[in-house]
């Protein structure tokens, strides 16, 4: 299986905010957005001015490093997305949200999507009682998820739990953080997703 092996700090720096790729360490000062808000490598801290294809180019690379897609993936779903009623662009967020591995992490049982898609792939996720190791799994409103057995005793995933139980959790979920489960009540709305994304110049870009 393909996957990106950039370093996370990295990534988060050459999009100049937080991706939240590296867990609790985004929420601390040690965070190499707070230490080093400028793009990694040599020519980094030079002044750069993007064209417009830039300027899109660079959100669509933001959206698929928040998310974790690669490329092809990505490309997948923004097809999807297109074919579907309603505003390509909030179709494109409610299908990368409906993921399992994402709906996992907003649950709060990884720290990251990396280790949400980590315990979905080694079987640490039921679906309606059913176990699925697809992170790419499509979630329906109604569908409830829950942490498998065994792997409810990890401790990484019940301090994940109580994390994110702290912060709070979208309003789309219902969700119990001592018992490990969730319910995905409903696609969620524009409004209840980040005003960071700007998903309109991603389908710019794929519009030509």
């Amino acid at each position: 299986m393909a996957r990106n092996l950039d370093a996370k700090c990295r990534q988060c720096r050459r999009e100049g905010e937080k991706l939240f790729l590296k867990g609790e360490k985004c929420f601390t000062d040690k965070c190499a957005i707070e230490r080093r808000n400028y793009p990694p490598g040599q020519h980094g801290q030079k002044n750069t001015r993007l064209s417009g294809y830039g300027v899109q180019l660079r959100e669509k690379q933001k959206v698929r490093r928040i998310y974790g897609l690669l490329e092809r993936q990505f490309r997948k779903i923004y097809h999807d997305a297109e074919q579907k009623k309603g505003i390509t662009g909030e179709n494109l967020l409610q299908l990368l949200e409906s993921r399992l591995d994402t709906v996992a992490y907003r649950m709060g049982f990884g720290s990251s999507r990396t280790e949400a898609r980590q315990i979905v792939r080694h079987n640490g996720i039921l679906v309606n009682g059913r176990r699925v190791n697809i992170p790419s799994f499509v979630c329906r409103p109604g569908d409830v998820i829950e942490v498998a057995g065994k792997a409810k005793q990890q401790l990484r995933i019940k301090g994940a739990a109580e994390a994110a139980e702290g912060r709070g959790f979208p309003e789309w979920l219902e969700v119990d953080a001592k018992a490990l489960k969730g319910k995905f009540k409903a696609r969620p709305q524009r409004t209840e997703l980040p005003s960071t994304i700007n998903e309109s110049l991603v389908v710019e870009l794929y519009s030509k």
